[in-house]
């Protein structure tokens, strides 16, 4: 099944962009009457057929309309610092988001080495895996923060930061998931301890992924495959 999206789907007739109907009538050869699946990120799944297969303005008829298709079960924003080789931030992008996450922020940290990041490519990824895996909802991108001033906000829930520096931690199968859970992962080199102490009096709990040291990217997708683990066993 290919999946189609945008963001702004209304109405009983509605007209791809002109990326999307190329895809659709020149690579995947589309015709009058094929089948059309969209989704508008927000949970919105939509199933239609081809009215005018235009290249460039291809127009679908839709006759099925699922609101809050298949919406997960909990929410998960994670705050992980950005890489300095891109390709493993934007694999853990694509995974977290095959899996199942919905906010992340690029955590901007002391030992941080990559201070920018191109949002735009970013999001292009996100909604590439979004599709591939079926979802009707696109994980929120936030904008880089700083530690500081992402610890200053009024978060709610469950909230922990892991990090690697030797002290009495929770295992990360002993957090007690809730409705909200916003969690960090620090940079290459870790959470220095004055940051890992402002997180903790944020109300931040210290947990710990094992006695593996991880990378970065790879502590963001173990932290998403156990939050869908541990919502499972509810």
């Amino acid at each position: 099944m290919n999946l189609f999206y945008n963001p702004r789907i209304e109405g009983d007739t509605f007209e791809l962009d002109e990326q999307e109907s190329k895809h659709v009538v020149r690579v995947l050869r589309m015709g009058l009457g094929n089948r059309v699946v969209m989704v508008d990120g927000k949970g919105g799944w939509y199933e239609g057929t081809i009215d005018d297969n235009h290249s460039k303005k291809c127009k679908i008829k839709i006759h099925f309309h699922t609101p809050d298709y298949q919406p997960l079960p909990y929410g998960l924003h994670l705050a992980i610092s950005p890489t300095k080789n891109m390709d493993r931030f934007e694999w853990f992008l694509e995974k977290a988001t095959e899996i199942g996450i919905t906010e992340i922020t690029p955590l901007l940290c002391h030992r941080t080495e990559r201070k920018q990041v191109k949002t735009e490519r970013l999001e292009r990824i996100i909604i590439s895996a979004m599709k591939q895996s079926l979802k009707a909802y696109k994980p929120v991108l936030h904008s880089p923060e700083s530690i500081s001033d992402f610890l200053s906000k009024n978060h709610t829930g469950t909230l922990g930061i892991a990090h690697c520096i030797p002290s009495d931690r929770a295992g990360i199968y002993d957090l007690v998931l809730s409705e909200n859970n916003v969690l960090m992962v620090g940079p290459e080199g870790d959470f220095t301890e004055e940051e890992v102490n402002l997180a903790v009096r944020a109300g931040y709990m210290p947990f710990h992924l094992g006695n593996s040291r991880l990378r970065t990217e790879t502590a963001g997708v173990y932290i998403t495959a156990a939050a869908q683990i541990l919502s499972a066993s509810k």
